[in-house]
């Protein structure tokens, strides 16, 4: 029994800001697995790449990392590009993959599964009920919300959410993918309207102004710690997951889960690639980034 799973697809990334760009790994999947291998929790990799990028996965084995690989055609392949802003990327899919099912997934056993598809048919409503009879279900919304047309990226609203989201616990999804399942802008309405479909805990990450958590008909606000700099923002939000649900596993409540997830963002959008670091560098920035910005949100 493993405390949590990760499931999606590693992609092929290109990454590219006003500094630089860089080809790498990429996905849900890999950066939720590198920051979260240096956490105290038991971890599993589910994923899926082609014959040909199979040296990603045995670079992260070879990193202590668990990974179950299951077959697929082709590799995802995204390019990302990002302005002066970082909160906000412009997409292209150039290559997709072959969704996940059921039978790649009977023989997992885990506490928490974290779902991270990149497209919308990466991961069938039939696989998130199914797991849901396992364990806890944690949604990185994103993929749902993708649609490919010309190999650029479009969201648009998930068909199938009223189906799918009653058997999801944790739901993660920033400001524009909330408004796209909820029609809404307002943070505290959109996370009301996702509770009303059946999650049980919704988390709404604001880039740079913080986060919201929503639970038991409870809002509480996180703070984004200022980073030394700024310079590259992808995978944050994976990272962000990573550390929240590490420290949910350990017993941890809303804000202090919140705050450490915060604090390890932070962390990750200093450099590029994904963060690999450890828990005490984590709570130095707790302890000793006393400077914060807060959501501008009133607490409601």
């Amino acid at each position: 029994m493993f405390d949590i799973c990760c499931i999606g697809h590693i992609t092929l990334d290109t990454v590219v800001t006003t500094n630089s760009t860089r080809n790498m790994p990429g996905g849900t999947s890999f950066y939720f697995s590198n920051a979260i291998k240096n956490m105290d929790v038991d971890f599993k990799l589910v994923t899926a790449v082609a014959d040909t990028e199979k040296s990603i996965v045995t670079d992260m084995e070879s990193q202590g990392i668990s990974i179950k690989t299951v077959p697929t055609r082709k590799t995802v392949y995204f390019e990302n590009i990002y302005n002066e802003n970082q909160d906000h990327r412009t997409q292209r899919v150039l290559q997709e993959a072959d969704p996940f099912d059921i039978d790649h997934l009977t023989d997992l056993e885990a506490n928490i599964f974290h779902l991270g598809p990149l497209l919308t048919n990466d991961i069938p409503v039939e696989v998130i009920k199914f797991l849901s009879k396992k364990g806890t279900v944690s949604l990185d919304v994103q993929g749902y919300l993708r649609i490919v047309n010309n190999y650029k990226v479009y969201y648009t609203d998930w068909r199938e959410k009223e189906e799918a989201l009653q058997y999801i616990d944790v739901l993660k999804a920033n400001e524009f993918e909330m408004e796209a399942l909820t029609g809404t802008s307002d943070v505290y309405s959109g996370a009301r309207i996702l509770a009303d479909y059946g999650v049980k805990e919704v988390v709404i990450t604001l880039g740079s102004l913080g986060s919201i958590l929503f639970k038991d008909n409870v809002f509480h606000t996180i703070p984004a710690y200022v980073p030394l700099q700024v310079t590259d923002a992808t995978g944050c939000g994976d990272t962000y997951m990573a550390g929240y649900l590490s420290q949910k596993i350990q017993g941890a409540d809303l804000q202090v889960a919140g705050k450490f997830a915060a604090a390890m963002s932070t962390l990750k959008i200093q450099g590029s690639g994904p963060f690999t670091g450890t828990s005490k560098e984590i709570q130095d920035v707790l302890e000793n980034n006393k400077t914060v910005v807060y959501d501008k949100l009133p607490l409601s």
